[in-house]
């Protein structure tokens, strides 16, 4: 095994750090596994692809007779990608998206299907050339469990209740058989269904009150098979606004009988631009100062979370509702020349800390938040993958979540950090993060996240044994990848050492580590 300091050279040689390094600051971990925690669900893993910009087309589906390598109309480099990071969980239609979606303009021949305006999302047209067939048999081709969201703000309930028949019945109903005349003989697995989106703006504009009054009744209609457990999701609060806990109070109080309730939060650092008004940050390019508040805002979500769940408590003290954080991520402003209103933004080195750092958050609150769904998985916002025609290239996000895929399923262990924390024109961040899980493979996994941008941590352990695994970093800030250097940030070999009996591990700068220790 190298030593530290002769890896972190390796490491530094092969992203191309250029320059000495900083003196290492000092950081203790203390792991204790004599407390473990509620099972981390492997749904706080999942993904959201909503029709919106090329996230869908171009991104998921070209179609069978295109040019693009593709497996029955699906991209076969995506299908293999999101195989590898073993995506439990996707949700679709949307989002906004979903809040004015017909079920019916995406079942049939292709050829028949009406073409609509996505109000929404550029006012492009939409020729729900992939609807319900296509959204869940490329669930089924992918291995991950469906998550479909309804439309509450313009659908009736009786209408919903038939997509869900239409999905889930194996009956001789009429329209079970209507699904197998259109190519699909057994139903669907749905595992969660989502009653509305974003009902306090895109999907209705409501008031608590009456969101809750909503959700009691739509969700009294919309039922599937018992024996398929589906989970029903309430359109919960968004940790943009102020009134987020109120909201949260009204659904918990007086939305019936509840499964789940969702929470939206996106990290959206904003600047003030040359007239005064606020406009949002740019994806890349940016500075140490916009480095802290993005990963400042990004740790909001534990707050957020903690105090939802407090709510939550009040009318659920066993924990038996679901915290569903179904939208989460970085939105920055969209790159320059691209449609305005598809949100494609470039995906960075900071990208892969905020996606690491709320997941540890979830590992944290595993008690509580059992599903939750990054947004979005292809070329949309904190996007997992970028694509253009035949190209395709994996962002550092991407190679986070296959970094933390041990994570999927483990247990929980609290771990205490000590040291100095990083400290930047009012921002006070932890100089490490860390989260600590016995895997389902029977081996301790450490995720440690260095939030510093410049300096390295000497990491000291309380655990015996040695360390292995993989490290993420880059030359800069806003490292990336793109169509022309698609390797430009993805992990490396990584380890630590034995000093003293306990595991030490030197962590790059800016840097996102995954390791098993023996």
């Amino acid at each position: 095994m190298k030593s530290s300091t002769s890896f972190l050279a390796t490491i530094v040689l092969a992203v191309g750090v250029a320059g000495a390094q900083t003196a290492p600051i000092a950081i203790r971990v203390d792991v204790d596994i004599a407390s473990p925690g509620p099972v981390i669900d492997r749904h706080v893993y999942g993904q959201f692809s909503e029709h919106l910009g090329t996230g869908i087309y171009g991104g998921i589906w070209v179609g069978p007779h295109s040019s693009i390598p593709n497996i029955n109309g699906y991209r076969r480099d995506v299908v293999e990608a999101l195989r590898r990071i073993h995506v439990p969980v996707l949700r679709w239609p949307g989002g906004c998206f979903a809040d004015l979606y017909d079920w019916r303009d995406g079942i049939g021949p292709p050829a028949s299907r009406p073409v609509r305006i996505n109000v929404h999302w550029g006012g492009v047209t939409e020729n729900n050339a992939f609807g319900t067939h296509e959204f869940l048999n490329f669930a089924e081709l992918i291995g991950t469990d469906a998550y479909v969201s309804g439309n509450v703000g313009s659908m009736n309930p009786y209408d919903m209740a038939q997509w869900l028949e239409y999905m889930t019945s194996d009956s001789a109903s009429s329209l079970a058989n209507e699904r197998r005349r259109n190519g699909r003989d057994k139903p669907w697995q749905i595992a969660y269904f989502g009653i509305g989106n974003e009902t306090w703006g895109c999907g209705g504009n409501m008031r608590a009150e009456y969101a809750a009054d909503v959700n009691r009744r739509y969700s009294t209609f919309v039922n599937a098979p018992a024996d398929m457990h589906m989970i029903k999701v309430a359109s919960g609060p968004t940790g943009s606004r102020p009134d987020v806990y109120d909201f949260a109070t009204a659904m918990m109080r007086d939305g019936g009988r509840l499964q789940a309730m969702s929470l939206h939060y996106y990290t959206a650092p904003m600047l003030t631009g040359s007239d005064g008004t606020r406009v949002r940050a740019p994806a890349t390019g940016f500075d140490a100062e916009q480095w802290a508040m993005t990963l400042s805002l990004a740790l909001h979500m534990d707050e957020l979370v903690t105090r939802t769940s407090a709510v939550m408590d009040q009318f659920d003290p066993d924990r038996k509702v679901i915290l569903a954080v179904d939208e989460w991520g970085s939105w920055y402003a969209q790159e320059p020349g691209t449609h305005p209103g598809f949100l494609y933004q470039q995906n960075t080195l900071r990208d892969a800390e905020v996606a690491a750092l709320t997941l540890d958050i979830f590992h944290r609150h595993s008690d509580r938040v059992k599903l939750a769904n990054i947004a979005q998985t292809i070329n949309v916002l904190q996007a997992m993958i970028l694509t253009d025609q035949q190209r395709m290239v994996l962002t550092p996000t991407y190679h986070v979540f296959g970094m933390y895929v041990p994570f999927q399923g483990a247990t929980p262990y609290p771990a205490r950090v000590t040291g100095p924390d990083y400290v930047l024109k009012g921002y006070t961040l932890p100089s490490v993060d860390v989260s600590a899980a016995r895997g389902t493979d029977g081996k301790l996994w450490l995720a440690l996240v260095n939030l510093n941008p410049d300096t390295p941590a000497h990491v000291t352990t309380n655990l015996d044994g040695t360390a292995h695994g993989l490290v993420l970093t880059g030359p800069a800030m806003d490292s990336h990848n793109t169509f022309d250097a698609p390797d430009a940030v993805h992990p490396v070999a990584f380890a630590g050492t034995n000093q003293g009996g306990r595991v030490v591990i030197d962590l790059p700068a800016r840097a996102v580590a995954v390791v098993a220790v023996d």
